[in-house]
């Protein structure tokens, strides 16, 4: 009798144990991710961190793509979102440079589960961008881009007829943005100082584009604020935004203010959508504006409101789900900018990652 009670306590002691480890796994997951990609040119690979809840990484794993990325030294894609995870967080898109493919795959916590590549129809994939179960994929090598749907398994399948050339051969494109609600797709073109700006079809097909010029010279990465407002990062060390009209065509809100950084490119909205940051290569900073109501952009405090150590060469940049931290990839120290973002705008450095490869390549980052 003694043997089945002591049989009975220790089950019920067991499950306890089961499920309070289960809950604490699922309070881990609740803090978020952060991934990285290697952009190897042989076995290319994304390392996955779970959020800390102070901000924190911890290292869980390296995933492969599937394919091969391009190899290089300090930003070879020369794009933003060559790493992208789907609006609920579901899925993770990463582009493979090398061999022509994007690859798709399913997300729970810090770990990922490879569901298919799949070619991209064009060459040096270098950024893709998502809303619902449309998928676009920038070709820079080739000047166009091309479409996908979400099955239900995830994997991409091709949508036909809908790659499309940019405005010319030469464009230098640099990244490719969904509006949210899926019916326009935005290419900055850095050669021309133009910003292209496709109708995407119920068939996910694409008008021709709308071509704007840029109000800031060479402009490189394109995000939508919550309120509508299309906000470009551009290399000329300026940001703008602008009003997306229903025809496609651009108005200008904020004309090219300064960053007060070096190599301005990369750019992530933080703080409720009420800011934006912009990642500055040249001098390792980040710089911060206010977003007002109408689109318009205010710098917050001196504009510069995060610093890197010297010499890290922070690229791409991503945000948290609550947009509370902010992540940088440090292409030069191989390693992860961790930043808090504070009420007022300013970011507080809560050190570095390491475990990158340094000086080797790596290009894009995501987060939630």
């Amino acid at each position: 009798m003694k043997s089945l009670r002591l049989t009975y306590v220790l089950s019920h002691v067991a499950a306890a144990v089961l499920i309070l480890a289960t809950h604490h796994a699922a309070a881990q997951d609740e803090h978020g991710a952060v991934f990285a990609m290697t952009n190897a040119t042989s076995n290319n690979q994304i390392d996955a961190y779970m959020r800390r809840e102070d901000g924190t990484l911890q290292w869980s794993g390296a995933f492969s793509t599937g394919g091969n990325g391009s190899g290089g030294t300090v930003d070879p894609l020369t794009s933003q979102g060559s790493l992208t995870l789907s609006t609920d967080h579901h899925f993770l898109f990463a582009v493979n440079a090398g061999s022509g493919t994007v690859s798709s795959f399913a997300v729970k916590g810090a770990t990922l589960s490879l569901l298919g590549t799949a070619p991209t129809g064009g060459s040096l994939p270098t950024s893709v961008t998502q809303v619902g179960d449309l998928v676009y994929v920038l070709n820079a090598g080739s000047n166009n881009v091309s479409g996908f749907r979400i099955l239900g398994n995830g994997r991409l399948l091709p949508i036909p007829h809908s790659t499309h050339n940019l405005s010319g051969s030469a464009s230098a494109p640099t990244d490719v943005v969904l509006s949210p609600n899926g019916q326009f797709l935005i290419v900055p073109e850095s050669a021309t100082n133009k910003i292209d700006v496709f109708r995407v079809f119920p068939n996910g097909t694409l008008s021709d584009p709308v071509v704007t010029d840029s109000a800031g010279a060479t402009p490189f990465a394109a995000v939508f604020a919550p309120g509508g407002a299309l906000i470009v990062g551009n290399v000329s060390n300026t940001i703008s935004s602008y009003q997306l009209d229903w025809n496609g065509s651009l108005r200008t809100i904020s004309n090219a203010l300064p960053t007060n950084g070096m190599a301005t490119c990369w750019d992530v909205i933080g703080r409720s959508g009420r800011s934006v940051y912009t990642s500055n290569a040249g001098d390792s900073t980040l710089s911060g504006f206010n977003i007002e109501g109408d689109g318009a952009l205010t710098p917050i405090g001196a504009t510069v409101v995060g610093q890197n150590p010297s010499g890290s060469t922070n690229l791409d940049i991503a945000a948290s789900d609550d947009r509370h931290y902010l992540y940088s990839l440090n292409a030069v120290t191989g390693t992860i900018g961790m930043f808090a973002v504070q009420e007022n705008g300013d970011l507080v450095s809560l050190g570095q990652q390491d475990g990158l490869p340094a000086s080797a390549g790596i290009n894009g980052i995501a987060a939630y």
